[in-house]
C-alpha cells in the first residue's frame, strides 16, 4: 500500500495498513537485503521517518502510543545509524565536487572522499554486532505492528477532520518557528530543525495527496526541493563538525583548509536558497493552512 490515506476509506483502517505496508517493506529489506545490507538499512530508516511522521500527524490524542512508539523507531534507526551516517558525509563529496571551481578544488575533493572511505570502510569492519542490532530492530518492527494495530484513531468524518488538522497545524508551526529562528539566528541547528519540519510537511502532503491532488502535487515539489536543499547544508554541516574533531583527515592543514572554505561558501549559497525557497513553502498561515485540510476532509467524506 503508497503512503497514502484515502478520505473514501475508513479512517482508522487506512492509518494501519499504511503503518503496516511501510513496517512489513523495512522488516522485508532487513531480511532479505537485496541490494546489500546497508542500502537495506538506509531503506528501512526511511520507512522509519515516514512512521514517525505517521505518528505526529495522527497520534495526537493518544500521546502514550506516539510517545512509545516514537521513541522505538527513533532508538532503532540510531541503533542502525553509525555506518550510514558516514557514508552520508562520503555523498556530500559528490555535491562539493558538482561545485568545485577549479583542478585544485577536485583534487582536494578527490582526497577527502577517499580518507572517508576508509573511515566508513574501518567502522563497518569494527561494527560487529551489526547483524544483532538488525536482528534487533526486526523484532522491534514486528512490536511496532503490533502497536499501530491498537492505536486510538476516530471514524467519524467531524473528528477526523480536527485531528488531522490539528497535526497539520503542529507541522506547519515547527516550520515556522525553525524559520524564523535561521534568519535570526543562522545556526546549524536551527536549519537541521527547518529540514525535518519541511520533510513533514511534505510526508504529510503525500499521505493526504488525494484531498487535492493539483495543489497538494504543487506543494510537494517545492517541499521536496526545500528538503534536498536543507539535506546538503545538514551534511556540509556534519561535514566541518567531523573536521573540527579530525583537523589531521587530509594529512595536511593546507587541504582541509582548502576544504573547509569550499564547505563554507557552498553552505552559505545553500542556506541563501533555503531561506528563499522556505519563505514560500511556509507562505501560509498554519491556522489558515489547517482549516483548508478539515474543511477538504470534510467535503471528501461527505458522500
Amino acid at each position: 500500500m503508497p503512503y497514502r490515506i484515502r478520505p473514501d476509506g475508513d479512517f482508522a483502517s487506512e492509518v494501519r495498513q499504511v503503518a503496516s505496508a511501510q513496517l512489513q517493506r523495512a522488516i522485508t529489506s532487513l531480511e532479505h537485503q537485496p541490494d546489500g545490507l546497508h542500502e537495506a538499512i538506509h531503506d528501512a530508516r526511511k520507512k522509519f521517518k515516514r512512521l514517525r511522521n505517521l505518528l505526529r500527524l495522527v497520534a495526537i490524542e493518544d500521546r502514550e502510543t506516539r510517545r512509545t512508539e516514537n521513541a522505538r523507531l527513533r532508538d532503532t534507526a540510531r541503533a542502525l545509524s553509525t555506518v550510514r551516517d558516514a557514508t552520508a558525509l562520503i555523498e556530500s563529496m559528490a555535491f562539493l565536487a558538482d561545485h568545485a571551481l577549479n583542478a585544485e578544488e577536485k583534487a582536494t575533493v578527490a582526497l577527502a572522499r577517499q580518507a572517508l572511505t576508509e573511515r566508513r570502510d574501518t567502522l563497518a569492519s569494527q561494527e560487529s554486532d551489526l547483524a544483532e542490532k538488525v536482528s534487533g530492530a526486526i523484532l522491534e518492527c514486528r512490536a511496532s505492528l503490533v502497536a499501530f494495530a491498537s492505536l486510538d484513531l476516530p471514524s467519524r468524518p467531524r473528528p477526523t477532520a480536527r485531528l488531522l488538522a490539528k497535526g497539520w497545524k503542529k507541522t506547519l508551526r515547527k516550520g515556522h518557528m525553525a524559520l524564523a529562528t535561521c534568519r535570526e539566528e543562522g545556526h546549524g541547528e536551527a536549519f537541521h530543525d527547518l529540514r525535518k519540519a519541511v520533510q513533514g510537511y511534505w510526508m504529510n502532503l503525500l499521505l493526504l495527496r488525494e484531498l487535492w491532488p493539483s495543489a497538494f502535487a504543487a506543494k510537494r515539489h517545492l517541499a521536496k526541493e526545500l528538503v534536498d536543499i536543507l539535506g546538503h547544508e545538514h551534511d556540509l554541516t556534519l561535514l566541518i563538525d567531523h573536521l573540527d574533531h579530525n583537523p589531521d583527515l587530509l594529512g595536511s592543514g593546507e587541504a582541509c583548509s582548502h576544504l573547509l572554505a569550499m564547505i563554507i561558501r557552498q553552505q552559505q549559497e545553500l542556506r541563501r536558497l533555503g531561506l528563499d525557497r522556505a519563505g514560500k513553502v511556509f507562505a501560509e498561515a498554519p491556522g489558515t493552512e489547517a482549516a483548508i485540510v478539515a474543511a477538504l476532509w470534510l467535503e471528501a467524506t461527505s458522500g
